[in-house]
């Protein structure tokens, strides 16, 4: 079950579009890596309005050793409920508005990427499919492609069926 903890907003905050979410279970595998990257001191030096004016060594160490604990319970695949609220709420802390927006932003690229990918295919095998998708009423490649490899998977297993009855 994920439950999404909201942002809690140093300023005012805003009145249109979506609240800001903290970490959720399903996001650590691509978010741990970024936030470590972005915690880094040279980073907050870098981009100094992402991070609360207040941060100091202790508030990044205690952040990190926190990180890391939580890092150790998804390694042994234990619950992590407990330890990734105290996170959230230690970033809801280090970072600004603006730089959890980043932040939030970056991690949504990130799982976009993850999602989708790029094959290169002739123009002529484009054609060929867009005609396909034109005569079976499909709206995507994704679509035709996954359409036509289910019926190949199926003739292949007809042919193999008829072979092992003769």
């Amino acid at each position: 079950m994920t439950t999404n903890m909201l942002w809690e907003y140093h300023y005012a905050a805003p009145t249109a579009g979506r609240k800001l979410l903290l970490l959720d279970k399903s996001e650590l595998v691509f978010a741990l890596p970024l936030i470590y990257r972005m915690v880094h001191p040279a980073s907050v030096t870098e981009r100094a309005e992402w991070f609360q004016l207040n941060q100091s060594q202790s508030s990044y160490t205690e952040l990190i050793a926190n990180l890391n604990l939580l890092v150790q319970l998804l390694k042994k695949n234990q619950p992590v409920d407990q330890q990734l609220q105290s996170v959230n709420r230690m970033l809801n802390q280090y970072f600004s508005d603006l730089g959890w927006r980043m932040v939030r932003k970056e991690l949504s690229q990130i799982k976009k990427r993850q999602k989708k990918s790029h094959i290169e295919v002739s123009k002529d095998i484009i054609l060929r499919l867009k005609r396909y998708m034109e005569l079976e009423r499909l709206d995507s490649f994704d679509q035709a492609l996954d359409t036509l490899l289910s019926e190949h998977a199926a003739a292949v297993a007809t042919m193999a069926e008829d072979d092992s009855q003769v």
